[in-house]
């Protein structure tokens, strides 16, 4: 089973973590290409090496319109650059950060839906943006819908995040885990004044996360950071026992006593295929709700749209309600850092009063993708294994868009089978 171990003792950036991830990456240059050609208006991208505490790695450099930004911790009554992509509101006051553009959630995802990336790769940014969407709603008391983002809304934060989701799903690691994360101390300067180090939206995004203040002073864990941590780690905990095979460094750009860095390790677990055991689990959560009074219609479009929002899985079974009257049971399948989030689309998209939820133990075999190569275009192909089993299936929307650009059927772009 493929492992990554994120370990966060100097807190975790967005930029830091995608330079981590570039690093375990075998052609880094092609990947580099990749990010280039993604269509972000005035973005680009470097990878360059750096060295902290004797330690080599990698900086990861986001710049827009020709320049690097940077923003600012305070410590001990003064003002330190700081290398991350630190913090998003909610208002449209006047403020430091006037030059910046202040996107909302649906200018962001008009951004996100532009980019020459997979409908996967989009739909995985904007379940990030929705988790700091909805940690700020709840710090500032107003609506999701009425959410401005000021940094984190930035072009080089979107690209953050966009690359840390495509290099997480090109790395296709089985189980993700991460240690507790060091969040610094002191004060931090963002559009609203200076705030308390973790700032109260990464404080509220770190919730159920394991973390620790330090004598370091300076915002060591960003909102972004913190997001993707909460969107990608499957456990945290020490580093469990593995067979490590690459390790890739991503630094920042502040010097500290200690190494400014996220460390990425790569490798596997030592399982039986064929025995049942905790390292082929997961846990998933299940949301149910009874409906008698939504046509069709109005279910299938609620249907879709909660896949959209991020739910795991939608099916629907009919049923006999009070009276004998024919009802319709929605079962929505998500992870526990999206369930908040499916909560309110389910309350929005369905006429229910009450979601009953339970937690499911299940077993899961290991995922990993691949790329086909076909005579119509390359096809991302999901390779399955664990006990005693292997398989490959490629993926619907590659093989559909490819059916669609081809004007061919569906049969016809499917990659042939080896």
């Amino acid at each position: 089973m493929k492992i990554l171990y994120l370990e966060c003792k100097m807190g975790i950036a967005g930029d830091m973590l995608s330079a981590a991830l570039l690093e375990l990456c075998p052609d880094k240059e092609a990947v580099l290409n990749e990010l280039n050609s993604m269509g972000l208006e005035g973005v680009s991208f470097k990878l360059e090496k750096a060295k902290k505490c004797g330690v080599t790695g990698s900086h990861f450099s986001v710049i827009v319109n020709g320049v690097e930004e940077e923003s600012s911790d305070i410590a001990d009554g003064h003002d330190h650059h700081h290398d991350h992509d630190n913090h998003h509101h909610d208002h449209d006051e006047d403020h430091d950060h006037h030059h910046h553009a202040h996107h909302s959630m649906h200018d962001i995802e008009h951004i996100v839906e532009k980019l020459a990336v997979s409908e996967k790769i989009k739909k995985d940014v904007m379940s990030v943006y929705r988790m700091i969407a909805e940690a700020e709603s709840c710090v500032h008391g107003v609506p999701v819908s009425d959410i401005h983002f000021h940094e984190v809304g930035r072009m080089d934060a979107i690209a953050d995040i966009t690359a840390s989701c495509l290099l997480l799903s090109k790395i296709g690691p089985d189980v993700v885990m991460a240690s507790p994360v060091n969040v610094g101390s002191g004060m931090v300067r963002c559009a609203h004044g200076i705030l308390p180090v973790p700032a109260p939206a990464t404080a509220h995004l770190l919730q159920g996360i394991p973390s620790y203040s330090s004598d370091i002073k300076g915002e060591l864990c960003t909102p972004t950071g913190a997001a993707l941590l909460k969107f990608a780690v499957d456990k945290f905990g020490d580093q469990p026992v593995m067979s490590i095979e690459k390790i890739g460094y991503g630094m920042g750009k502040k010097d500290f006593p200690k190494a400014n860095l996220v460390r990425a390790m790569l490798g596997s677990l030592d399982t039986q295929k064929d025995t049942f055991n905790s390292d082929l689990t997961d846990s998933i959560i299940e949301l149910v709700c009874n409906l008698d009074d939504m046509t069709p219609e109005e279910i299938g479009f609620a249907t879709e749209e909660l896949l959209r929002e991020g739910a795991a899985d939608v099916f629907t079974t009919p049923i006999f309600m009070k009276k004998n009257r024919p009802g319709t049971m929605l079962t929505v399948l998500c992870h526990e850092n999206e369930k908040e989030h499916i909560v309110r689309a389910i309350f929005k998209h369905t006429t229910t009063i009450g979601i009953r939820e339970s937690v499911c133990h299940r077993y899961i075999l290991g995922r990993t993708f691949e790329v086909d190569k076909t005579s119509l275009g390359d096809v991302n192909v999901k390779v399955v294994s664990g006990y005693g089993v292997s398989r490959k299936k490629p993926e619907y929307e590659d093989v559909a868009k490819l059916a669609r650009e081809n004007k061919t059927g569906f049969r016809e772009a499917l990659p042939d089978k080896k």
